[in-house]
């Protein structure tokens, strides 16, 4: 199976865990209402298009194009586009639903969506990427806007194709900066983009080791993954918390080194050789021996259910931090929490990309930008007072962090249907 497909078996995990959390809702809430609640089961909408696309070669092709908007009772759709052969309806669906989930984690007034394009964008030239991209655009821009559902880079996507996706979709509207986030920062981007996502780990990890007591200093921490998420974490949870990281890997594998990596010169090896193969003074090992090593946290970083039935077993470490999205399944989930591994789920743990691209959206909006400072303050207050809402929740009512962030999101997201009369 490719690496970021949904499997059947991950969708029916993150229904399973709503459907959990609805009947937890169901026992501690005298005010719920179920149909409102099930209703959470299904998107709001569903758009699939063609996206004909004129190649190099004078030939025509016509690729598969998917939008998912879940929910938007909390406010305007929110999510990524991805461009790549595997994406589907299917896969788009759960990640809508998720976003939905991680917005309202996170209160920021967005619903989730996701989206992309069936197709594979390194063998299509950078003329026939930016066909692909505004038609479609335009094929979809009816259903999209800075008050309707705002797209955001994903996977094989970045800040150049939303900047195209800005120009076609000004198009007959004046500009329009806010249809997407994570764009350049000459178009409207925000300031701390970038690191958004590995800084809000590294304050969900801060604020679990004050709530938790656990010592960070000198604490071995793994990281499965060397893009920006896992270099960013690393990096600051080094540099502000005081830990050791002991291990990264890329997709052709991992190392490790007990004492401790030095970051700058794996990154600096990584980019020259396309590979941390070689690297000195370190252990070379498979991704999974990564996940199996030695270590006190455990954050995985890139692939989605990279935490299994198969593995789960075996982990070493203590706490887990889910710095990818879907990268625990459900029975290993069940099988962390019988051998008292503390999970903290995706829909908390890497809500720092998306509070940040509601702030580009503020800025833009309000044609106001801020400081880095000023963005890392905000991320910070955001990421603590998540983190304290789903930490309380789990402890008022006995619950793991997983369950209770999906019933603090449940929660906030039915209450605003219902208040809305829908």
């Amino acid at each position: 199976m490719n690496q970021i497909a949904v499997s059947s078996d991950k969708i029916s995990s993150v229904v399973k865990y709503t459907q959990d959390a609805i009947n937890v809702i169901s026992k501690i809430s005298k005010d719920s209402n179920l149909a409102v609640l099930n209703s959470l089961l299904k998107p709001t909408r569903e758009i699939t298009v063609q996206v004909p696309v004129r190649l190099d070669n004078g030939d025509y092709h016509s690729f598969k194009g998917f939008r998912v908007q879940h929910n938007d009772a909390r406010g305007p759709f929110k999510g990524g586009l991805r461009f790549h052969p595997s994406v589907t309806i299917d896969e788009a669906r759960i990640l809508a639903h998720l976003m939905s989930l991680k917005t309202s984690v996170a209160n920021i007034p967005y619903g989730g969506a996701k989206g992309g394009i069936a197709c594979n964008p390194k063998e299509l030239s950078l003329r026939e990427l930016e066909s692909l991209t505004r038609n479609f655009t335009t094929a979809i821009a009816d259903n999209i806007g800075p008050l309707k559902d705002i797209p955001a880079p994903d996977v094989n996507t970045n800040a150049q194709i939303m900047a195209w996706i800005v120009d076609e979709y000004s198009k007959g509207r004046s500009k329009q900066y806010g249809v997407v986030t994570g764009k350049p920062i000459e178009l409207g981007g925000s300031l701390g983009r970038d690191e958004a996502t590995g800084r809000g780990v590294m304050y969900v990890v801060r604020e679990l080791s004050k709530d938790k007591g656990l010592k960070l200093t000198d604490a071995k921490v793994v990281f499965q993954g060397f893009g920006n998420l896992a270099y960013a974490g690393a990096k600051l949870i080094e540099k502000e918390l005081g830990s050791c990281i002991v291990g990264v890997s890329s997709s052709a594998g991992a190392v490790y080194n007990k004492k401790g990596l030095n970051l700058d010169k794996a990154h600096d090896y990584y980019l020259k050789h396309n590979s941390l193969k070689g690297l000195p003074d370190c252990e070379f090992m498979t991704n999974e021996e990564l996940l199996l090593s030695d270590c006190d946290i455990l954050i995985p970083s890139a692939l989605e259910n990279a935490i299994n039935k198969n593995n789960a077993k075996k982990i070493k470490a203590k706490v887990l931090v889910e710095g990818a999205n879907d990268c625990t399944t459900f029975e290993a989930d069940n099988i962390l929490n019988d051998q008292g591994v503390l999970v903290v789920p995706d829909i908390l743990a890497n809500a720092g990309g998306v509070i940040v691209s509601y702030f580009e959206w503020v800025q833009n909006l309000n044609n106001y930008y801020w400081s880095l400072s000023k963005v890392r303050s905000e991320l910070d207050n955001s990421m603590v007072n998540a983190y304290d809402e789903v930490a309380n929740t789990a402890k008022h009512h006995g619950l793991t962090m997983r369950m209770a962030a999906y019933v603090v999101a449940i929660q906030k997201i039915a209450k605003a249907i219902t208040l809305r009369g829908v």
